[in-house]
């Protein structure tokens, strides 16, 4: 063995140099294996055959692991290292950690609307107890930086919010979002505070409560009035979509009217900047638009094309603006246009793509968009024909899958 190198804190030096692995590898590496690290570290006496256990391929005799678990050890490495610069600074909080943070709540919201809550939960809720800890912990010493963290504060408790909600679980949902709000408010930041009052009136839409939702959704945009950005417009959305379960048809012209008019006014902010849910693009407005419409039970020809061309917006996953939850809330719409119009085939082609959706993205806004098709098709005439009552079966069914939604 060469005696004048140092040996590499490798994969390649576990196996030419004979180190040992870090111990945060080593549970890893045993699991995959099936041998103690002592085991593999063992020189064997000549003849002798290991113990029982799975195989060593070539390929871990060259590579150590592959590909997959070097991601997953290398995860846990990066883990371990935010643990560390989260609790470094133990008398301040460093410019380092508030970056980290940053990078961390732009991710999340990049990623929230486009993947199934399971696969960002954990994250969401360890990044949001990260931030409570350093704001209790006195560390601060900058007003910019208090700022700073009440603003990741509120941006983590909306999402965290937003996830008790697509858990349908209103009652912690609405919890979160007074959090949120306390934290919006401690950062005087007028958008977030705008954007918690859409989140309450979102949550009291989708829990069958459209007195409290247009409540909420007018408060919010009263606040927001004056801003350029787009929480206005959204807020007079969800404003048109209470009105239409209320069946308040000329509030809800009026509402999508004065939302269009100031679409033509937008300046983009900082919280259209971060996407996801904090930002409402045309696309998102024309499907709110539709389903204000639909609510009201109108199924024109117009509609019909606005709501192809709301499900059309959403067909491109590579968008900035993608989410499956939209996609799916349009095409039940478009379903419902159609169902309107006596298309019944047509109605069931819009619901394929949202029936054939994986458990793990079955969220209670889409089951309930889902059960106002399987209603409309009960109350139609055309549910005795044979496509719609395979059509009601299948929606019946679809709920039932919902259980997993945090098992992915």
């Amino acid at each position: 063995m060469r005696d004048a190198e140092p040996a590499p804190k490798t994969v390649e030096g576990w196996i030419y140099w004979g180190r040992k692995p870090q111990r945060a590898f080593r549970p890893v590496i045993a699991e995959m294996l099936g041998y103690s690290v002592e085991q593999l570290w063992t020189e064997a006496s000549e003849g002798t055959t290991p113990p029982a256990g799975p195989s060593l391929t070539a390929s871990h005799v060259e590579l150590g692991v592959d590909l997959d678990d070097m991601k997953r050890t290398g995860a846990m490495a990066v883990r371990r290292a935010k643990d560390f610069l989260l609790g470094a600074d133990r008398d301040r909080v460093g410019e380092d950690t508030l970056g980290l943070l940053d990078d961390e709540v732009r991710r999340l919201v990049a990623e929230y609307p486009r993947v199934p809550l399971s696969a960002v939960w954990s994250d969401l809720l360890e990044t949001q107890e990260q931030v409570f800890r350093l704001l209790e912990g006195g560390r601060v010493r900058q007003p910019s930086q208090l700022r700073d963290l009440n603003i990741h504060g509120a941006i983590l408790g909306f999402l965290v919010a937003k996830g008790f909600n697509d858990m349908q679980v209103p009652h912690e949902a609405m919890t979160m979002t007074r959090v949120a709000s306390a934290c919006a408010r401690d950062a005087e930041h007028p958008g977030l505070i705008a954007l918690t009052d859409g989140l309450k009136s979102l949550i009291a839409y989708w829990a069958d409560r459209p007195e409290d939702a247009y409540h909420y959704a007018s408060k919010g945009a009263e606040a927001a009035a004056n801003r350029q950005g787009t929480v206005g417009l959204w807020l007079l959305g969800l404003q048109a979509r209470a009105a239409a379960v209320l069946g308040d048809e000329e509030t809800v012209r009026d509402a999508n009217r004065r939302a269009d008019e100031r679409r033509e006014h937008v300046v983009l902010d900082e919280l259209d900047e971060l996407g996801g849910l904090f930002t409402y693009s045309r696309n998102k407005q024309l499907y709110y638009s539709v389903e204000a419409e639909v609510l009201l039970g109108n199924g024109n020809a117009q509609l019909a094309a606005q709501a192809e061309e709301a499900v059309q917006g959403f067909s491109d996953t590579s968008a900035p603006d993608w989410a499956f939850g939209d996609l799916a809330g349009s095409q039940c719409d478009l379903a419902l246009v159609r169902l309107y119009g006596g298309d019944v085939d047509g109605a069931a082609a819009a619901m394929r793509p949202v029936l054939d959706l994986p458990s793990s993205h079955r969220n209670n806004g889409i089951i309930v968009s889902a059960v106002r098709v399987r209603n409309a098709l009960t109350a139609d005439r055309a549910g005795a024909a044979v496509a719609a009552r395979d059509l009601r079966a299948e929606i019946e069914a679809f709920p039932v899958g919902r259980p997993a939604l945090l098992r992915g």
